[in-house]
């Protein structure tokens, strides 16, 4: 299965763009500024979340009125017929996401059932220095592609979470029965965020061990939890905790406070120490291990932005016969086609000029 006849209207710069005979490899060539990641950012917006640019919705749209539409056609070549899959905004609501599937209207949510999508792009070099929350993020959306449920766990738990802060904020002792019912909520969301991560990291370390011949440098990954991963465990320990998050006026203990820890499994050098280069290939290895999980599930679709430009000869021609071996249709962007010639022949090739693409090949 495969996106075709993507659409975006009124999109970043893209008035009226539309890309027909895709492949499994895809290529968007032009100048710094043409358009070509505002073209990966509206496939990243047919999955569940808010896209790889974690841009405000009222600021995607180009035509100052609020209003986008971006839509694709997913061709499955088992012969059941294609699905129209398509998200965007309306003018009088310009904040609010509309998703539909072959017409009906659906949740953002629901895009994870149809699409495993994940990107690497230049703004995710720093994420091994980054926060904590950045890797959350990360983590959660790695896990989303994989358990579409995952999503749905993640929102339900930061509505309790606020909630709770708000309790524990307010003057006067809160209602302890309000906080039980909070805590039980809080916990039961939190055990099921928190062993979705644990789950992806662990699949995350196997995959990439799996790939232990690569040129690309393997990550060896610690999920570090913010507290108990099971329901009852959690529960009881926010109920413990009363006191001392009373006092903070903030919750201290659950999943909002997970991390990730990644070290070179070479040296045992923490990520965040690594070269540019070697954090480089971290989150190339991790992107392609969490690709190939992901599109053994369902339809897979990996963007790869200004990834191959910054790679010496050996390390991009692995690229691409891992592109090759996996399962995934890939989309990548360059300012020129020279660095993409192993793969140029057999991929799907537009050049993109101010917010026009032109296909190729």
């Amino acid at each position: 299965m495969s996106l075709d006849h993507v659409t975006l209207a009124r999109f970043r710069n893209h008035a009226d763009t539309r890309l027909d005979g895709t492949g499994r490899l895809n290529l968007l060539v032009g100048d710094n500024g043409a358009g070509k990641t505002n073209v990966l950012e509206a496939l990243s917006l047919l999955a569940p979340g808010r896209g790889l640019r974690r841009g405000a919705l009222p600021e995607m749209a180009s035509d100052g009125a609020g209003a986008f539409a971006v839509s694709a056609q997913l061709d499955c070549r088992d012969g059941r017929e294609p699905v129209r899959i398509g998200t965007g905004t309306q003018a009088e609501r310009p904040g609010r996401r509309l998703v539909q599937v072959n017409g009906a209207e659906a949740s953002a949510a629901a895009l994870g059932e149809w699409l495993a999508l994940g990107w690497l792009t230049p703004a995710m070099d720093g994420l091994f220095s980054d926060s904590a929350g950045a890797r959350r993020r990360y983590l959660d959306r790695l896990a989303v592609a994989l358990e579409p449920a995952h999503a749905r766990h993640a929102s339900r738990y930061e509505a309790a979470l606020r909630e709770r802060n708000r309790l524990l904020a307010e003057d006067g002792e809160p209602d302890p029965r309000w906080l039980d019912s909070l805590e039980t909520q809080l916990a039961a969301a939190g055990a099921a965020l928190a062993q979705g991560r644990a789950r992806l990291v662990e699949k995350l370390a196997s995959e990439t061990w799996a790939q232990a011949d690569s040129v690309f440098a393997r990550p060896a990954l610690t999920y570090v939890p913010g507290g108990p991963l099971d329901l009852d465990g959690l529960a009881a320990e926010l109920a413990r905790q009363r006191p001392r998050d009373r006092a903070a006026q903030r919750t201290l203990t659950g999943p909002h406070r997970d991390e990730l820890e990644v070290t070179l499994a070479a040296s045992g050098t923490p990520a965040a120490q690594g070269s540019t280069g070697e954090q480089k290939a971290l989150l190339i290895s991790l992107t392609l291990a969490h690709a190939m999980l992901a599109a053994a599930g369902r339809p897979g679709v990996l963007l790869l932005d200004e990834v191959a430009a910054h790679l010496d000869p050996l390390r991009r021609a692995a690229l691409f016969e891992r592109l090759r071996a996996g399962q995934a249709q890939v989309w990548l962007t360059g300012t020129e086609a020279a660095p993409f010639a192993g793969i140029e022949d057999e991929a799907a090739v537009w050049r993109v000029v101010r917010g026009a693409v032109a296909k190729l090949s």
